[in-house]
């Protein structure tokens, strides 16, 4: 190890490690003691336990407990540093190799490796890092104004007719949208709101142009630029941006950068898209996935009407049953059929009642006949009558004297007198 790798206690740590080893200390140590002594020396100085070291990240790494580990290097020295997971949470944007940082924290000993290690609690980015930090800094004040909220978030539509984009007319990134649109969904048109997107004079232009486009009947918008360094998308971290995509009468999908940058159009927006590419593939539906749905929808549609005229088909059947047993024909018929079942019934019980008529007329008429007196004269009897009075004769008293009789017999009637 050369001598600017190594790291150098300060005076008042040495003459303290001096002083205990002179007077604290058996003749032979462990390892283990002496590095437990150390690190009791390192611990206790004020300085080392609440200091800002400034320096250049190397041999970055984070463990998947989430703990941080990496160097802080300059051109003389290096130092080991650890920041516990509770701690790098709190950090916004970890660091990178060859970032330029400011770290707070306090020096302590690894006993199982006897490195002297800084642990820090608290990172601030020099150089690009500032800018990070006055992203932090607008973040924070947007997210609290409420202009990240969910509620706010709008839905995009499904079949937009007309996609604003907003960017720059140079580049490939307005090619690649149209690409893919006209791939996908060509039904819809694209209207370009061209606009500088890098630059101190950026993000007016972008913020105007949102604004300009919302003018036009468009359905949907897309704020969109290629990657590249944080310097180079800032203009989509101003406060103008973010307030005009705020602003958009239309749903905005913001596609800037590259997958793993965030910007605070990102955070306003409807929708966050990785990359313009993937911004065209959210904002339109592929018109082969459509043409495939609407094909199984035919299919479906047509398996459905064939189910619902079976079931028409079956319950026209039950209504024609039905209206044919109801209907004033049938009725009719089943009517004639009573009057004539009642008209044999009729028939059947008249001649029954005829016959007994008859026969009981035949009685009569035997029985009457034996009562007929011309039955009895005709036996020989003869009906003797009062010829003045007409009474029928049946005691002698009452023709005692001369008497005109009248006599009946059965071929005749004559007259007598009796003595």
């Amino acid at each position: 190890m050369t001598e600017s790798n190594v790291v150098r206690p300060s005076s008042s740590v040495l003459g303290l490690f001096m002083q205990q080893s002179l007077f604290d200390l058996p003749p032979t140590l462990t390892v283990a003691q002496l590095v437990r002594q150390i690190k009791d020396v390192v611990e206790a100085d004020d300085v080392l336990n609440d200091v800002w070291v400034r320096g250049e990240v190397s041999n970055f790494s984070q463990a998947a407990s989430g703990h941080v580990y990496f160097s802080l290097k300059d051109r003389d020295a290096s130092m080991r540093c650890v920041m516990w997971r509770t701690d790098a949470a709190r950090v916004f944007r970890l660091p990178g190799n060859g970032d330029a940082i400011e770290v707070h924290g306090k020096v302590s000993m690894y006993e199982a490796r006897g490195e002297v290690q800084l642990y820090v609690d608290e990172i601030k980015l020099a150089g690009a890092g500032a800018l990070w930090q006055e992203f932090e800094r607008l973040r924070a004040r947007l997210e609290a104004e409420g202009l990240f909220a969910a509620e706010h978030k709008r839905e995009l539509p499904l079949f937009p007719r007309k996609i604003g984009v907003v960017t720059s007319r140079e580049g490939a990134v307005f090619h690649d949208i149209c690409t893919v649109l006209r791939r996908r969904y060509p039904l819809t048109q694209i209207l370009l709101a061209p606009t500088l997107v890098q630059g101190a004079n950026a993000a007016p232009m972008i913020a105007g142009a949102i604004k300009t486009i919302n003018d036009f009947d468009i359905d949907v918008l897309i704020v969109a630029r290629g990657g590249g360094s944080i310097e180079d998308l800032w203009a989509f971290n101003e406060e103008i941006v973010a307030r005009a995509i705020y602003d958009s009468r239309v749903p905005v999908i913001s596609a800037v950068g590259h997958e793993t940058d965030f910007t605070i159009a990102d955070f306003v927006a409807d929708v966050r898209a990785p990359t313009p590419s993937a911004a065209a593939e959210l904002v339109a539906p592929d018109a082969r996935e459509l043409r495939a749905s609407v094909r199984a929808g035919a299919r479906q549609l047509a398996q459905l009407l064939r189910e619902q005229i079976g079931e028409a088909r079956a319950n026209l059947a039950r209504q024609v049953y039905a209206l044919e047993r109801n209907s004033p024909r049938a009725r009719i018929v089943n009517d004639r059929q009573r009057v004539d079942d009642l008209t044999r019934r009729i028939g059947l019980q008249m001649r029954q009642r005829i016959a007994l008529k008859r026969q009981a007329l035949a009685g009569a008429a035997r029985h009457l006949a034996a009562l007929n007196p011309e039955a009895t004269l005709a036996r020989g009897y003869a009906i003797v009558q009062e010829k003045q009075t007409g009474r029928v004769v049946k005691k002698k008293s009452q023709v005692a004297g001369r008497k005109e009789i009248s006599v009946r017999v059965s071929d005749g009637q004559f007259d007598a007198t009796t003595k």
